[in-house]
């Protein structure tokens, strides 16, 4: 069977290219060791269900283990309403575990039972008859896809259940060595309001868990394992480390993304080509790909679902894409915990939030500035001009010097907290305008102390780049040449630009010619 790079379910290794992820496994063993019981919680596509796959054929292989991993995933409301029912459906997932593990005798029992467990006390002593049945193994439960069942109270009466078997097994009662609950929202400290009367609470039953430490994102040494086992089936030149590096660069290590553009990579940049060999200018044309305007996947409609029902969402993730807020990451914080819990956001190596990933932040980017653009049809009709195009490329100077004019015409009276918020996207939009469909612009993260934007612009195989920042003194000023001067290093480029949004009340719409150590810079003051 010829593999694959996996974008949907479950990645398996005869089947996939894959990560090794050895390592994190050995982490996660060592907590079922230990005994604990513990959640998996990642956000969407992030590997918790190949994780549980993996961990359960591990564990199976070991003769210490009986591993029974089971999904919630496909049980309806109206069972999570109903004990009976709930219960049934519980043991009948159970028994076909048991059943396609080779314990045919154990899922007979489970059959020949289930009908008359109607109640979980009764459902508690089961579970402990039912180990000990077996007791050479210690027993496992992996429950994937918990989320749809955790807002129950039948489901927290559950976990109250094995709480309470996890609580008395140093008393001798029998009970799984370990139980491993899977889905985005932590179990132990879900905020419920299941009640009859509204009122919140907290998923208490679930306090006796452990927090789970293991990182499931990969690696730049990790993804190498994976482009190592591709080069030699296909008999690929490829740069493993560099190639790895740039995966990480704009992925962060999230699976789902480099999966993605690996796939990308595999199945439609290499297949017209007579060389299929990797480079780096392949995955920046996945990267091109992935967040380009006319593609979009489950999980990009989810994060931008997310973002569109949650207005204070929103504005949390406009302040640090948009306007380069600096907020300090607290997790007590419940819009930034929300943030991070939907792999939004994490903390940055400063304690600030950050977007997880520079796909992410450009998708972000671009939704929210196609979302200004048809709030501001009107205005943006505005922009025309000359012709900024030019044999070489693009006319930048001209491009910021048309855009200032059009500021002072049409937004000098405007009051300083418009433009603050607004006047990048301005900006951004007037851009998009100029080079929409023959060039790309894609927005570059940044962890500096000040309020930065920086743009880089492709057009006709030549870069641009643009830095959007606000006026704050001569001395950050002297700092920010430094920075762009660096930035320019990284893509080999001599000239650069800068729109400055200056919110001084003795401020003067003007530009500047600026030679910073060997960087040629054209600014302008809006």
């Amino acid at each position: 069977m010829q593999k694959r790079f996996n974008d949907t379910g479950v990645c398996i290794p005869k089947r996939h290219y894959m990560v090794d992820t050895t390592s994190k496994l050995e982490q996660v063993i060592q907590l079922v060791d230990w005994g604990e019981y513990f959640t998996i919680n990642r956000p969407r596509q992030f590997g918790k269900t190949t994780t549980l796959f993996l961990l359960d054929k591990a564990l199976n292989r070991l003769d210490a283990y009986l591993s029974l991993r089971i999904s919630f995933e496909g049980i309806d409301d109206q069972t999570h309403q109903n004990d009976k029912a709930f219960i049934n459906e519980f043991l009948i997932l159970l028994a076909q575990r048991l059943s396609f593990l080779g314990w045919p005798d154990l899922s007979d029992t489970i059959e020949q039972t289930r009908l008359t467990v109607t109640t979980l006390p009764e459902l508690s002593r089961f579970i402990s008859k039912l180990v000990q049945l077996s007791p050479e193994k210690q027993w496992v439960l992996m429950i994937d896809e918990v989320d749809k069942s955790s807002n129950n109270q039948l489901f927290l009466d559950f976990l109250g259940l094995l709480r309470n078997k996890y609580l008395n097994r140093d008393d001798g009662e029998a009970t799984f060595q370990s139980v491993i609950l899977a889905g985005v929202h932590d179990i132990k400290t879900l905020k419920q309001k299941i009640r009859p009367d509204g009122s919140g609470g907290y998923n208490s039953p679930w306090n006796i868990a452990v927090d789970f430490k293991v990182d499931l994102s990969f690696s730049a040494p990790e993804i190498e394992t994976m482009l190592t086992q591709y080069g030699q089936e296909k008999a690929a030149e490829i740069n493993i480390a560099s190639v790895a590096e740039r995966l990480y660069y704009y992925s962060s290590g999230y699976p789902y993304l480099v999966s993605k553009l690996c796939k990308f990579i595999d199945e439609d940049i290499l297949p017209p080509r007579a060389d299929k060999n990797w480079s780096l200018a392949d995955v920046e044309t996945a990267f091109a790909m992935i967040v380009g305007q006319a593609y979009t996947t489950t999980l990009f409609d989810s994060l931008t679902k997310n973002l569109e029902n949650n207005e204070e969402l929103y504005d949390l993730v406009f302040q640090i894409v948009i306007n380069g807020e600096r907020i300090t990451f607290t997790i007590a914080n419940p819009i930034i915990n929300l943030a991070h819990l939907y792999g939004i956001i994490v903390p940055s190596s400063r304690g600030h939030c950050q977007i997880h990933n520079r796909i992410f932040e450009q998708r972000i980017y671009d939704y929210m500035l196609s979302k200004f653009i048809q709030k501001k049809h009107s205005e943006v009709n505005r922009f025309g001009g000359p012709n900024f195009y030019t044999a070489n490329g693009l006319d930048m100077p001209l491009i910021l010097q048309r855009f200032q004019a059009f500021m002072k015409e049409h937004y000098s009276d405007r009051d300083t907290r418009f433009i603050e918020r607004e006047g990048r996207l301005l900006f951004l939009a007037y851009l998009r305008s100029i080079i929409n469909g023959i060039g790309f612009d894609f927005k570059e993260p940044n962890v500096s102390h000040e309020r930065r934007m920086d743009l880089v612009i492709t057009y006709q195989n030549k870069r641009y780049v643009v830095e959007l920042k606000i006026w704050r003194g001569q001395q950050y000023h002297e700092e920010g040449l430094d920075q762009l001067s660096d930035y320019l290093d990284s893509y080999s480029l001599k000239e650069g630009y800068l729109l400055i949004y200056d919110f001084n009340k003795s401020k003067t719409y003007r530009e500047e010619q600026i030679q910073h150590q060997d960087k040629s810079i054209f600014a302008v003051w809006v």
